[in-house]
């Protein structure tokens, strides 16, 4: 396809010069279209298969599938451009790039700081799509991971696109990172009730519960003495955790002990005060007689 012989024939219809620019054009497009449909046609089942032999992750995947195919447009577009004879593209791109590089660099600096930070989350893989995770005073499920925004779904259905260097430069809390996720719960009793006694409740309710892992196991202990009641901490696992297993594993098995509290007599107190004192009223014999 040459633009010389496409202008020839052109030039019957044409303005003088218009046929030149018109067949640069036309070649641009045609070599553009077919570089782009026999590239993405051929390599894109290499890639494929190149990403499922490693195993990547789909948030690892669909960065790279993007990556590919602007690679695939960049040569497109180069391949065009000297077919289309407006010169060497590499060169033009460069004079055109050198030019913008300040102008661009302040106006992309964020930009440029959440596609690192996503580069970041790609490599170290501090939480997956599927997680829940937590963060300032944010927690959600992660929906979509993309190279300079995560997408939360919170609990109360709220959908939050979070720049990902927010979430590279503070402190991610992902409950579901591992097979395994240790809750913590604090039962409080009577001064005057049996503590081995509750301790062997809130044990029994435990190894009751078939969503609690017996290894590891529960544990209870003696925490905290206040005010009015005493504090016995039970710590408890789950295997397999996410959002809704740790919710409902945690209500049902503190239900149990209130319940089998209730029955055995043991005591849940409740915070009280006592005021006490006297109230000392100035002027009032003063006020009532001016009003006499």
């Amino acid at each position: 396809m040459q633009v010389p012989a496409i202008a020839a024939v052109l030039d019957d219809f044409l303005p003088a010069g218009v046929a030149d620019t018109v067949a640069s054009a036309i070649v641009f497009v045609a070599a553009f279209a077919v570089v782009y449909v026999i590239s993405r046609t051929a390599l894109t089942p290499i890639v494929n298969r190149a990403l499922a032999s490693r195993d990547l992750d789909q948030h690892a995947r669909k960065p790279i599938k993007k990556i590919f195919n602007l690679f695939v447009v960049f040569v497109a577009v180069a391949v065009a451009f000297g077919m289309a004879g407006f010169g060497n593209f590499l060169t033009a791109l460069a004079t055109v790039g050198a030019a913008a590089t300040l102008a661009i660099g302040f106006a992309l600096q964020d930009v440029l700081k959440n596609f690192a930070a996503g580069v970041f989350i790609f490599t170290d893989k501090p939480f997956r799509i599927g997680d829940w995770i937590e963060w300032d005073d944010n927690a959600g499920v992660v929906e979509d991971i993309s190279l300079r925004v995560t997408r939360v779904r919170t609990f109360d259905n709220e959908l939050l696109t979070v720049p990902n260097s927010n979430l590279t430069d503070d402190v991610i809390k992902n409950p579901v990172a591992k097979d395994q996720l240790r809750l913590k719960f604090l039962f409080g009793i009577g001064y005057d009730d049996d503590i081995d006694k509750a301790t062997e409740i809130i044990m029994d309710e435990a190894a009751a519960h078939e969503g609690i892992l017996e290894d590891p196991g529960p544990s209870v202990r003696l925490t905290e003495l206040g005010d009015s009641a005493v504090g016995l901490q039970s710590r408890f696992w789950i295997g397999n955790p996410s959002r809704s297993d740790f919710v409902k594993t945690r209500a049902e098995y503190v239900k149990a002990v209130k319940k089998r509290f209730d029955e055995e007599g043991i005591d849940i107190p409740y915070p009280n005060r006592t005021i006490s004192g006297d109230l000392e009223m100035a002027g009032f014999e003063s006020a009532v007689t001016a009003d006499d």
